[in-house]
C-alpha cells in the first residue's frame, strides 16, 4: 500500500492564507521571537519550512502584507479559543414588558412598578407602554403622564433610556437598571 502525499487545499474565504497561498510578492515577516523584517514571499516561506513552521497571513491589507512564522494548527486553536471567551463574557440584555392602559387604576399601577423593580434588581431592562384601544388615542396625555409616573417611582432602580415616545396605537418609555446589578 503506497503512502499519499500530503496536498495542502486552498483556505476557506474566512481563513488566513498560509504558505504557498499567500499571494503578494513581498511580505512583513514576524519570527517567533517577534522580530520584523520585510523579505520576499519564497524566502520567507523557506525560513518557516526550515524551522518546520508555517508562514500565515495575519494581516493581508498593509501594506507589505504581515505574515508570521508559526504552527498553523496551534494558531487555529488559539483563534477558536480566543472566540469562545469572546462569546462568553458577552451579556444578553433582556428586555422585560410592562403594559399599561390610559386607565391603569392605582392598584394595578403599584403592582407593576413591584414587578418592574424586581426586573431591573436583576439586572433586565424595562420597556413599558400605554396600549390605546379605540377611541382612547385621544388621551394621549394621560398615557404620557402614566409613564412619567412610572419611570418617576422606579428612579431608585432604574433611569430613563428613550422618554415616552407615540408609535402607531402605542406609548413606550425605556428604563435600564441602575448602577452595578446584584447577583
Amino acid at each position: 500500500m503506497a503512502l499519499r502525499q500530503y496536498v495542502p487545499r486552498a483556505p476557506k474565504k474566512d481563513e488566513h492564507r498560509i504558505n504557498d497561498f499567500i499571494k503578494a510578492p513581498q511580505v512583513r515577516v514576524i519570527s517567533e521571537d517577534n522580530e520584523a523584517s520585510v523579505m520576499n514571499v519564497r524566502d520567507a516561506i523557506d525560513l518557516a519550512r526550515k524551522q518546520n513552521l508555517d508562514l500565515v497571513e495575519i494581516s493581508p491589507n498593509a501594506e507589505p502584507p504581515v505574515c508570521r512564522i508559526i504552527d498553523y494548527s496551534k494558531f487555529k486553536y488559539e483563534q477558536k479559543k480566543k472566540q469562545k471567551e469572546l462569546k462568553a463574557k458577552t451579556h444578553k440584555v433582556v428586555v422585560k414588558e410592562v403594559r399599561f392602559g390610559p386607565n391603569t387604576d392605582e392598584h394595578d399601577f403599584d403592582f407593576k412598578v413591584k414587578h418592574a423593580i424586581g426586573f431591573l434588581k436583576d439586572g433586565h431592562k424595562v420597556k413599558s407602554y400605554v396600549h390605546f384601544v379605540g377611541r382612547s388615542i385621544v388621551y394621549k396625555e394621560r398615557g404620557e403622564i402614566l409613564l412619567l409616573r412610572f419611570a418617576q417611582a422606579l428612579e431608585e432602580v432604574g433611569k430613563v433610556e428613550e422618554l415616552p415616545r407615540l408609535e402607531g396605537k402605542r406609548m413606550f418609555l425605556m428604563l435600564t437598571p441602575k448602577g452595578k446589578v446584584a447577583k
